[in-house]
């Protein structure tokens, strides 16, 4: 059986894990621009999506991780909190509501009221989607 999100033939994990691999795995390693940590929560042939412009980042060690590096080489502070989850075992996924606030070089703070959609397979982001209040920071980095 090949997997799909939220698909027949998921793994419940327990809820406490969603949230730790979101909040202290994930936006733990970005806010501290740590990509290692980011890229340990995903699989090797994941997608993420900025939704709000259609923008696509294809495979851990390929566009996530060059979508990553730009992020983190333009912008100073990166900070997320006032986090609100709801996460469904059964389907093995995680709706993330939280405030983002980020300082791009030389610039003013900037405050983003984002949702992040995240579907694991074998303990790992297989498939992720952020929606944006405003315009895309996530843009296509050099590979």
């Amino acid at each position: 059986m090949s997997w799909s999100e939220a698909g027949a033939g998921q793994i419940a994990l327990p809820y406490p894990f969603y949230i730790d691999i979101v909040t202290k795995r994930y936006f733990d390693g970005v806010d501290n621009k740590n990509l290692t940590e980011v890229l340990n929560c995903f699989a090797p042939d994941a997608v993420l999506t900025e939704v709000t412009s259609m923008t696509v980042h294809r495979g851990r060690d390929a566009g996530i991780a060059a979508m990553f590096r730009k992020l983190f080489a333009d912008f100073e502070t990166l900070w997320h909190g006032n986090f609100v989850h709801t996460a469904d075992p059964e389907s093995n996924s995680i709706c993330s509501q939280f405030t983002v606030l980020i300082t791009p070089n030389g610039g003013s703070e900037l405050r983003y009221e984002n949702c992040n959609r995240f579907y694991l397979q074998d303990r790992l982001f297989q498939s992720v989607y952020v929606y944006m209040s405003g315009d895309n920071l996530l843009k296509a980095g050099d590979a």
